[in-house]
């Protein structure tokens, strides 16, 4: 008996702990949590650093175009001046064709300084790769767009769950509340000998059940919340949801381009754009470039010790025409490829989301009604718990019928809140399949 005592105490610390918890929690609203997400979400932001990745790597593309321009600086001192082969002729007509003489030339100090440059003048594959990552930027755009409405239909369906079982403990501390009274009702009655210990017991392991049926609730609902705060990365708040939920009249979305098939047609594009590309790689590559600077020349041995220097400049064109490269032509078979796998995916895409959508309005129309049905059903159930009562304690109906009124009531508002859950999450698939996830 003390061992049960002291168990009813923690519970009780416990119960009052939550509830202290609960009355300090600051309620947010489903378009809160989904702000927060939308600005606090790491997944969502590592997203939209891979635009500015993009961005940045479109520009290094397009920078190509630009004149690039280097200065070196080169310093030599030979201890052994280089050796050339001279023909012997230069120094007597007579000698042979095949004798040489070594000679050496220079001076042990080269400095050479020069300022070089180079303009491209036409390069269509750098054309190409300019619009390449320009869709590639989109594409990441689209992918962002993508882990948004990921990001909404994780925290609506988190909050929708703890809606819920919000709404079960209310449920419960009612049905609580019920049974408590009968429990006393009971317990009167069998001080008058009028019902027997084991109706007493019956109603007393109810409550029994129900408060620890509420527990449970409590602990459930906690771990939803901290999944709820992770998932818009303010885990450190303390927060609760709206018990009230807001469910309205059959939606009517206007069917828009979903994030998938515009995902698909973008990776359509960028395979476009990359065939266009590699053909373009048999086309001649031309750039303008030159070189001004100066070479200096030193002799350190005295009395003819100097350090001379000279100019040095010139202007070029080069065109470099590829001649034979049968890579590339593989390269262009697997793009080609990997363009018909594209449209194959995209032609699957929508037609599964024609029939997907047909799916959700059924689904959308069934749990409405599934809910107006229910909400008859409880007050029925509601209507027959009470009437059943107030006969048992007339003495004209039975315990028995008073326990199957009331797990009628149970079996009622579970339904009820199913069907909630079934409509919300009906209605959010319908968003989804009709691409007005974020509208």
């Amino acid at each position: 008996m003390k061992l049960v005592n002291i168990h009813k105490r923690y519970v009780f610390l416990f119960l009052l702990g939550v509830g202290i918890q609960q009355l300090q929690a600051q309620e947010w609203t489903l378009n809160q949590c989904i702000d927060s997400a939308l600005v606090h979400n790491k997944k969502l932001k590592i997203d939209a650093n891979n635009i500015l990745l993009a961005k940045e790597k479109q520009k290094e593309i397009s920078s190509n175009l630009l004149p690039k321009v280097s200065a070196t600086f080169d310093y030599k001192y030979y201890f052994d001046l280089p050796t050339q082969l001279m023909p012997a002729k230069a120094f007597n007509p007579a000698a042979p064709d095949w004798q040489f003489n070594a000679a050496q030339f220079g001076v042990p100090h080269n400095i050479n300084t020069n300022i070089q440059f180079g303009v491209p003048l036409y390069n269509a594959q750098v054309y190409g790769g300019i619009k390449t990552t320009k869709i590639a930027s989109k594409l990441r755009e689209v992918q962002y767009q993508k882990s948004k409405e990921e990001i909404y239909v994780t925290i609506s369906n988190m909050y929708y769950n703890a809606q819920i079982i919000k709404n079960q403990l209310q449920f419960v501390e009612s049905n609580i509340k019920n049974a408590s009274k009968l429990l006393d009702n009971l317990t009167l009655l069998k001080e008058q000998k009028l019902v027997t210990g084991t109706d007493v017991k019956k109603i007393d392991l109810q409550v029994k059940q129900l408060q620890t049926q509420k527990q449970l609730l409590l602990s459930k609902y906690s771990q939803v919340i901290n999944g709820l705060q992770i998932s818009m990365g303010v885990s450190k708040k303390n927060i609760t949801v709206s018990s009230t939920i807001n469910y309205k009249e059959l939606a009517q979305y206007t069917k828009n381009k979903i994030t998938d098939i515009e995902l698909v047609e973008t990776k359509s594009a960028l395979n476009d754009s990359e065939i266009k590309t590699l053909k373009k790689g048999k086309l001649p590559t031309i750039s303008l470039y030159g070189s001004y600077g100066k070479i200096g020349y030193g002799y350190d041995v005295k009395p003819n010790d100097f350090l001379d220097f000279y100019d040095v400049s010139f202007v070029g064109l080069k065109i470099n025409i590829p001649v034979f490269d049968l890579s590339r032509k593989h390269k262009i078979k697997q793009k080609k490829i990997e363009k018909e796998n594209t449209e194959l995916q995209l032609s699957l895409l929508k037609e599964q989301n024609n029939i997907e959508i047909e799916t959700a309005q059924k689904q959308v129309a069934v749990t409405k009604n599934t809910i107006d049905n229910t909400i008859e059903q409880i007050n029925i159930a509601q209507s027959i718990y009470n009437n059943t009562l107030l006969q048992h304690k007339e003495d004209t109906a039975s315990l028995t019928e008073v326990l199957l009124a009331d797990n009628n009531l149970k079996m009622a508002q579970q339904n009820y809140l199913q069907a909630i859950v079934d409509y919300l999450k009906a209605d959010l698939e319908l968003k989804k399949v009709t691409g007005n996830i974020l509208n």
